[in-house]
């Protein structure tokens, strides 16, 4: 039997202030990491310590003959950072090559039970969590995929979801497509919320093998499709439509997915950071969309748009 060769990694390990985390996380995330990762640098000295000032980022990429041109866009973006935030720190930066990280236990040490909001609570499934009479409770084992709720716009996403399925009661069967899924975390939170159709689409194989094994895990297999594909594929009309993904992504899909939102349907929308609000605005809150809600956290911004009745066209 041929003994399986072990994988190599690319670790990127970045120790920078607490205030760029997110900055680095989405910088990280957009470069293509399989999974990124902080945890805070508690002060030395201290029995009940806080968390410090400083955190840790570590960030795996498959490894190969790519690595340098990766680190080397990694330290201009930590340049550009210390110009636009001189006042912050240096941020510092350590690369290794590692083989097999063992990424179910790299999770464990970060993911805990998490109330997103009033009634959504996400838990690992490997933790105990006793709910309320009114918990709707996500469980999710993330494996390599995007999506835990823990970041804040996935948090923002899911609490739209909520807001949106429980305002408007005129809606029958919600039909709703979940774009770039992940973990599956907002098609399996929109199915626990109610809706009986729901379409996860992801261009990652590994990201719909992880999100099927959710969709048994939270027992909504049956209402839930996984689809490994392009989101500009998806033809079926929709009446809530979830893209946390990058501004730029959200730009490119702008028109698909206007096209399959059905009218009166809803476009949640995330994974915009501050700097590029104007411009998302200007694509996106415009004939057939208006905006019915804003979420904010952090540097991070969430919309929840509607589809005008009467103007169908984008």
């Amino acid at each position: 039997m041929t003994q399986k060769t072990p994988e190599k990694w690319l670790k990127i390990e970045i120790t920078a202030p607490a205030e760029l985390t997110d900055a680095l996380t989405n910088f990280l995330e957009e470069a293509g990491a399989q999974g990124v990762f902080s945890e805070s640098l508690l002060p030395p000295g201290n029995d009940h310590p806080e968390p410090g000032d400083m955190e840790v980022v570590q960030a795996f990429f498959t490894s190969g003959a790519g690595n340098e041109k990766r680190i080397s866009a990694v330290h201009r973006y930590l340049a550009r950072l210390e110009e636009i935030f001189p006042e912050a720190g240096t941020p510092t930066l350590v690369t290794e090559i590692i083989s097999d990280p063992d990424w179910g236990q790299q999770w464990k040490k970060y993911f805990k039970p998490v109330r997103v909001c009033k009634n959504i609570v996400v838990k690992p499934t490997w933790e105990r969590y006793t709910p309320s009479s009114r918990d709707i409770v996500v469980e999710i084992d993330p494996g390599m995929a995007f999506g835990t709720g823990q970041h804040a716009s996935t948090r923002m996403c899911m609490e739209a979801i909520e807001n949106t399925i429980l305002k408007d009661r005129s809606v029958e069967k919600w039909k709703v497509l979940d774009v770039g899924c992940g973990t599956g975390i907002l098609g399996i939170t929109a199915a626990k919320m109610g809706a009986q159709d729901v379409i996860c689409v992801d261009n990652d194989p590994k990201a719909t093998e992880i999100a099927a094994e959710n969709a048994v895990i939270n027992g909504v297999d049956q209402c839930l499709r996984i689809v490994h594909d392009d989101a500009a594929h998806i033809r079926e009309p929709r009446n809530l439509i979830i893209a946390n993904l990058t501004s730029k992504l959200l730009m490119k899909l702008r028109t698909s997915l206007i096209k399959i939102l059905m009218p009166d349907g809803y476009l949640i929308i995330s994974g915009i950071v501050e700097q590029d609000i104007p411009a998302m605005e200007r694509h996106f809150i415009k004939k057939p969309l208006h905006c019915v809600e804003r979420l904010a956290e952090k540097e991070w911004v969430c919309y929840v748009l509607k589809k005008n009745q009467s103007d169908g066209k984008s």
